[in-house]
This record gives C-alpha cells, sequence and structure tokens, in this order.
C-alpha cells in the first residue's frame, strides 16, 4: 500500500463517528497562572499520568531542559496497563522518542518526532482494560518537564487488544571478534529484543558509537521467531539493508525508516549514530516468542558501543525485563568521563 493509499485511508476515518471521549492530562499550571510545567527534583520519581478504566493513549508530547551532559538518558519514561507489577514501558526519555546517546536531533516518522526545540512526540497507540499509569523518574539535576498525555476513554475494553511495551538495551562494547568471518548460529548477535506471548515486533531504533572508525554496517539481521532453529524465520543481509537503506546509512527520515541521528562531520562512519526501522505496514507475529538480533560488524567482528529501544504489542502477562542500566551505565562513554 502506497503512502498516498495509507493517508487517504487515515482521512477517510474521519467520517465515521467515534464511541468515545477524549481527555488529556498534562502540566498545565492547576492555579491558573502561566507555570505550565513540573519542577522536578533530582532523584524525584512521579507519576504523570493514573487513569482508571478503559481507554487508549494515542499522543503524547514532552519537552524539557537539562545542562547536564547526555541529559536525555537521564530521565526514564515507565507504564503500566491493568494494574501490572513490572512495567510494559522502561525507557531512556531520548531513546524512547527515536534519538540515542542522550543527544537531540530534529526528525519526522510515521509514529516518532523530535522538533529542533526539541519536542518530542509519539503516535503510538497504548491500550488498556482497566487502568494505566505513566511515571518520569528523574536521574537528572532538577529540572523541568512539560508534557501531554492525549487519550480516549471507552465504555469496554477494546476486544482482543494487545499491549503496547517498549525495552531499552545496551552492550558498552559488544563484544566483537576481531577477523570473524562466518557465523552459522547467531549465539554472539546483539539482542534488540527477547519476549514470551503472543504478539508482534513493531520496530526499533539503533544506536551505535563507532571510535574505532570504519563501517560498522555490515551486521546481518536475524529475528527467531517461535523456536526457530536455525536459520531464524527472518534473515538480512546487512544492517543498513535492515533498517531499508543500501550502501551505508543516507542522511534521510522517512516515514517508517530513516537515520534519525546521522553524524554530519564523520570521515568513515565514526561518531554516533542512531538508525530506525519501524513494522508499522509489515509487524512481524509471534505466537510463543521472539528474538530480535543484530549482528555488530560481520559475523560479529567488530567492538562498537550498541544501544537499542525495542517496541511491540503483546498479550499479559509479559516476560519481566532485565534491570535498566543506572543513568551513569547508559551514558556514553565521552559523556560519563
Amino acid at each position: 500500500m502506497s503512502n498516498e493509499s495509507i493517508l487517504s485511508t487515515q482521512l477517510r476515518s474521519l467520517i465515521l463517528p467515534r464511541n468515545c471521549r477524549r481527555k488529556r492530562v498534562s502540566s498545565w499550571d492547576t492555579a491558573g497562572a502561566n507555570d505550565d510545567r513540573w519542577h522536578l527534583k533530582a532523584g524525584e520519581t512521579r507519576v504523570l499520568a493514573d487513569l482508571n478504566g478503559a481507554g487508549c493513549i494515542n499522543h503524547i508530547w514532552m519537552t524539557y531542559h537539562s545542562e547536564s551532559p547526555a541529559p536525555y538518558r537521564r530521565r526514564v519514561l515507565r507504564m503500566f496497563w491493568d494494574g501490572e507489577e513490572n512495567p510494559s514501558v522502561e525507557v531512556p526519555f531520548g531513546d524512547f522518542f527515536g534519538v540515542g546517546h542522550g543527544l537531540s536531533a530534529p526528525y519526522e516518522s510515521a509514529v516518532l518526532s523530535e522538533t529542533a526545540s526539541p519536542a518530542f512526540n509519539c503516535w503510538w497507540p497504548m491500550p488498556f482494560a482497566s487502568s494505566a499509569r505513566v511515571e518520569v523518574v528523574n536521574e537528572d539535576v532538577d529540572g523541568i518537564l512539560y508534557f501531554y498525555i492525549d487519550y480516549e476513554e471507552y465504555d469496554q475494553p477494546v476486544p482482543d487488544a494487545l499491549y503496547f511495551h517498549a525495552q531499552y538495551r545496551q552492550e558498552y562494547p559488544c563484544d566483537g571478534i576481531p577477523g570473524n568471518d562466518i557465523n552459522l548460529d547467531g549465539a554472539g548477535n546483539y539482542v534488540i529484543l527477547e519476549a514470551e506471548g503472543c504478539g508482534h515486533y513493531v520496530g526499533c531504533n539503533l544506536s551505535i558509537h563507532n571510535e574505532v572508525g570504519g563501517w560498522w554496517g555490515e551486521g546481518d539481521d536475524m529475528i527467531f521467531v517461535d523456536g526457530d532453529t536455525w536459520p531464524p524465520s527472518l534473515h538480512g543481509t546487512g544492517s543498513e539493508d535492515y533498517f531499508s537503506h543500501a550502501w551505508g546509512m543516507q542522511d534521510q527520515r522517512g516515514l517508517y525508516n530513516g537515520t534519525s541521528l546521522f553524524n554530519k562531520d564523520h570521515q568513515d562512519w565514526e561518531g554516533k549514530w542512531t538508525v530506525y526501522r519501524w513494522h508499522v505496514l509489515d509487524p512481524v507475529p509471534f505466537e510463543e516468542q521472539i528474538r530480535v538480533t543484530i549482528e555488530h560488524g560481520h559475523a560479529n567482528n567488530r567492538s562498537d558501543d550498541y544501544s537499542s529501544l525495542a517496541y511491540w504489542y503483546q498479550t499479559e502477562p509479559h516476560q519481566p525485563f532485565p534491570p535498566l542500566p543506572s543513568a551513569t551505565e547508559r551514558l556514553p562513554r565521552d559523556a560519563a568521563e
């Protein structure tokens, strides 16, 4: 389906009635003044939204400012559906909105965007049957946060709706094997996502910090579904190919793929990069489990710093996430020094 056809379908849906009530929670100044922001203390956890009943979050807008190095890795977003104990979303702020390394970079895509200000937007739909809780954890210095969380209220839960999930991972550095030329099991690949349950994977962003130089993108993507042995259900041909580019990463940002952070000053692919691929039109379904991986260099022969954010929908309960690295551990090594 072309982008024009998708847009036409979306616009045509506007002529149909919507059986819901539109609601918002935000940082507006309840005293009626113009201090429309929340003041967050260092180390503080705040509940941004505590929603009851059936509904669906369909837009999140946020912005904040900090003088810290790599600030957007220092605040964490958590989301809990239907009173669950373990969050379905636990992610650094910037990575969630599509740019890694704690940096900001303006870009636009179908489901996430960032302006030059920066302001951050998310349009992934997030349904819930009985409740939703959105938290921010400030592992930064004291600061401020502006936000909107727009949602719909329903009289009844959406039948058979899957729950939105997002998970951060990192490996600083990847365990590379210099000179390695063969990979016929995928055992040493960088892991973007491991999940159990029934659902579908809808994409990721991947951030690479290349301090050595040289082209980092010869890693094949390998997605193992429902107990795959070798070869996996989906085996690709190179990092730039999985992210729907070719002959290197291009300085482009599309609806469903692109380079949200492009190092315009690179001489030999060194420095920091973030690339993204949204499986909005081609989600990867799984009935029991999924393991999304990618090689770090051909046959895992490079040792760059990798971090990633995976997005997927599934039934609950979900497998508890690995512990989130601390703010200091999440920082790029040059920002942590």
